[in-house]
């Protein structure tokens, strides 16, 4: 069964205390932590991310401000109600009119002039409606304006023309802004109410009331009705109304600074959220990069201030927690890394001063002894020794450089069986050679992994020639594969002296070797360390057991070993 080293695991992730685990030490970061934790709601000045947030949202927000002012029709909304109402309110005054009026007999407005004074003069009028009666000369013959309407129609008007603070504030502020360059000469503005109606009565056809719109002698908005009076087929006068003056330009700004006064709120709502926007987006990318600014830095400095710390920012479901945790990841594989090159150079000076050891002390005593035979057997020694550096440097050498050559060498599709059986060929007649019996079992059709051919030929010549190492005359070795699913399956078995029950969770470690006295110094004890990483840089798995009689009783003795590898297809 696979072996694992549970605890090793859990050490070297506890080893990499990471965001809201730790406490801040007094080595210098609690500056870094105190920025992180002061950092302001509002942090536009500190943040250019925060600054582009707010920017974009509010130039997407008067976009629409400015489309909806184009292209909203209040002013033609409001012209067509007042001019509705105001047509009514004429014809209305010329049935008045018409119905005063003599059923027989000439009839000329100029003469009842007092009858036309009292008829105006009980008319209901809204503030500022002006009425003209004109006679078929076009002569005035009486006017009013509205003096007396109810408290509510007051209110309501009020409310209609109530202050324009904003369309005023932009209005002035664009006068300025274009004074210096703004045409010297006068607009040209309307004439009289009075001159505006009399120029519409010619344009009356078949009694029909006449609509029409201008400017008065201040430039404001005026709009005017003319109707024919009545009598019969024949038309005895006319009754001009108009608007007051200006009111369709208070109307039209009164909606607007309605328009502009949401404008402001809902200003004031964007840059809210713009900046709770920003703080979930800014100010968790800052911690981040601080955290990396100050491994960064520290690196600049060749000082070791401890461990860097990501913030723990996980629990978000966006991008940000992604990146966290990536980071996170990234950090923790950075510190297992350098901690196991600090093993690795370690175990090597370990390794190298043994032989180093045995050679000074054969060196030394060399010197000393007189003796042709004794000073030949030193010379062994000191042979054996320098071999075995040399391999283990030379091994050194090629585990050193794995991850480099994993990473730069271009994986290709390959049938993995055929490779087996190219290995059986040449590494069979070794073991033939020394009396093993080498069986094989492979699958009849082709199995096409992805990955690097050359390296996993390396993991099974390394598992191959391990087993024949560990087998004497009259031993065996079968080497069978099987496809299981998404994966395949390659094992290697040997019936020799199988694995120490202790041994079997440190076959793989660097420089671990369970070997015959006979063999000492011929390995170096990286081969399966090599074989695992390569296996694993695969995405597969490896791992060692031994062969029992009967799985039933663990305690029986092995019948030899297994190696496992598992990789998938």
């Amino acid at each position: 069964m696979r072996k694992t080293d549970s605890s090793n695991l859990r050490r070297r992730s506890g080893d990499v205390v990471l965001g809201d685990d730790w406490v801040s030490p007094d080595d210098g970061e609690g500056g870094a932590r105190g920025r992180w934790s002061n950092r302001g709601f509002l942090s536009l000045r500190a943040s250019p991310l925060t600054r582009k947030i707010v920017m974009f949202n509010l130039i997407a927000l008067n976009i629409l401000v400015a489309g909806i002012l184009y292209l909203n029709g209040t002013r033609d909304n409001l012209v067509l109600q007042r001019a509705g109402a105001l047509v009514g309110d004429a014809e209305l005054v010329a049935n008045v009119f018409e119905a005063q009026l003599p059923e027989t007999g000439p009839v000329s407005l100029a003469a009842e002039r007092e009858r036309v004074k009292t008829i105006l003069g009980n008319l209901s009028l809204r503030d500022g409606i002006e009425v003209y009666v004109f006679d078929n000369e076009q002569v005035l013959i009486g006017r009013t304006e509205g003096v007396n309407q109810s408290a509510a129609l007051t209110a309501l008007t009020a409310k209609e023309t109530r202050a324009t603070y904003i369309s005023d504030g932009l209005t002035a502020l664009w006068k300025l802004v274009s004074g210096p360059f703004a045409d010297d000469t006068e607009e040209e503005v309307g004439g009289s109410v009075e001159s505006q109606l009399r120029g519409m009565i010619p344009k009356i056809v078949d009694g029909q009331t006449r609509l029409d719109s201008g400017q008065d002698l201040f430039g404001a908005t005026v709009i005017s009705a003319i109707t024919p009076i009545m009598r019969g087929d024949s038309v005895v006068g006319t009754v001009g109304m108009a608007s007051p003056s200006g009111e369709i330009d208070a109307l039209v700004r009164g909606e607007r600074e309605r328009v502009l006064q949401m404008f402001v709120v809902a200003t004031l709502v964007s840059i809210g959220l713009s900046l709770v926007l920003a703080s979930t987006i800014a100010n968790p990318l800052a911690e981040l990069a601080e955290a990396a600014e100050l491994g960064r830095d520290r690196n600049a400095r060749n000082s070791k201030l401890g461990r860097i710390r990501i913030p723990d920012l996980t629990g978000r479901p966006d991008e940000i927690g992604r990146l966290s945790r990536a980071l996170r990841g990234m950090v923790g594989a950075l510190y297992n890394r350098i901690e196991g090159n600090e093993q690795f150079a370690a175990d090597v000076a370990h390794e190298i001063k043994n032989p180093l050891a045995s050679l000074q002390s054969a060196v030394g005593t060399l010197r000393m002894v007189t003796r042709e035979d004794q000073r030949e057997k030193l010379m062994g020694v000191i042979e054996h020794d320098v071999r075995r550096l040399d391999r283990l440097v030379s091994d050194i050498s090629n585990a050193s450089r794995l991850d480099a050559e994993l990473v730069k060498e271009e994986e290709e599709t390959f049938d993995l069986v055929k490779l087996i059986e190219n290995l059986n060929q040449f590494l069979g007649e070794d073991a033939k050679s020394k009396n093993i019996d080498y069986i094989t079992d492979l699958p009849d059709e082709p199995v096409m992994i992805q990955g690097l051919e050359a390296r996993l030929a390396q993991v099974f010549v390394n598992l191959i020639t391990n087993a024949i190492s560990f087998c004497e005359d009259g031993d065996a070795i079968r080497v069978w594969a099987r496809k299981r699913e998404n994966r395949v399956l390659v094992v290697v078995e040997d019936t020799g002296p199988g694995i120490p029950d202790d041994s079997l969770s440190k076959v793989f470690k660097r420089f671990y070797s369970q070997r015959p006295q006979e063999h000492f110094g011929n390995n170096s004890g990286l081969g399966l360390a090599i074989s695992k990483q390569i296996v694993e840089a695969h995405g597969g798995v490896i791992w060692a057991e031994n062969i029992r009689p009967t799985e039933a009783d663990i305690t029986s003795a092995p019948l030899g070993a297994r190696f496992v590898v598992g990789l998938p297809v």
